[in-house]
C-alpha cells in the first residue's frame, strides 16, 4: 500500500508525507488521505484548547455577531459554513450560556435573528481576542513566506472543492 493510504509513514506522525515515485492517482489519494487526518486533529486540537471556555466554533460565532451585529440563523451558517442543523446546536448552547439570544426578524415572520447578550458582548469584548490569540499561536513558528503558503493552499483547496461541487 502506498505511504500516506493507511498507516502512519514509518510510524513517525511527524515525516512529510513522501510523494515521488508514487503514481498520480496514488498521490492524489495519499494527499486526501493526509488532508483528513489533519482536518480531524486540528478539530481535536482547536476543540482541546478552550481553557474552559467555548470551543473555537462558537468562539467564530460570537465574533460574527461581535462584528456584524444581530444575523438570521440562516446567513450566520452561510457566513460560518456551518449546516442548519449544526447552527441551531450552535446557538442553542450558547443560548444556554446566556450569551446570545433569538428574537423575531422585524419585517420577516419567517427568520429569526440572533445577537449577543450583555454577558455575550462582554464576552466577545474581553475574552475573544485572546481565546483566539491563544489558538494563533500555533502559527508562531512559520515564517511569513510559510504562512502565505500555507494561507494559499487552503484557498486554493477551497476553490477546488466549490467548483467540483457542481
Amino acid at each position: 500500500m502506498p505511504p500516506g493510504l493507511g498507516a502512519d509513514l514509518d510510524g513517525c506522525p511527524d515525516s512529510p508525507l513522501p510523494l515521488a515515485g508514487l503514481t498520480d492517482d496514488e498521490r492524489r489519494r495519499a494527499l486526501v488521505a493526509e488532508t483528513a487526518r489533519f482536518a480531524a486533529a486540528f478539530q481535536r486540537w482547536t476543540e482541546g484548547r478552550t481553557g474552559g471556555g467555548l470551543p473555537y466554533t462558537r468562539l467564530r460565532l460570537l465574533q460574527a455577531l461581535h462584528c456584524g451585529g444581530p444575523a438570521i440563523m440562516r446567513d450566520l451558517g452561510d457566513q460560518l459554513g456551518v449546516s442548519p442543523r449544526n447552527m441551531t446546536a450552535m446557538v442553542d448552547a450558547l443560548e444556554e450560556a446566556r450569551l446570545v439570544e433569538r428574537r423575531p426578524h422585524p419585517t420577516d415572520r419567517r427568520a429569526i435573528l440572533v445577537e449577543l447578550t450583555d454577558d455575550g458582548r462582554h464576552e466577545a469584548e474581553h475574552l475573544l481576542g485572546p481565546r483566539l490569540d491563544a489558538l494563533a499561536g500555533l502559527f508562531e513558528s512559520f515564517t511569513l513566506d510559510e504562512q502565505q503558503q500555507f494561507a494559499t493552499t487552503l484557498h486554493r483547496l477551497g476553490q477546488a472543492m466549490r467548483h467540483r461541487q457542481c
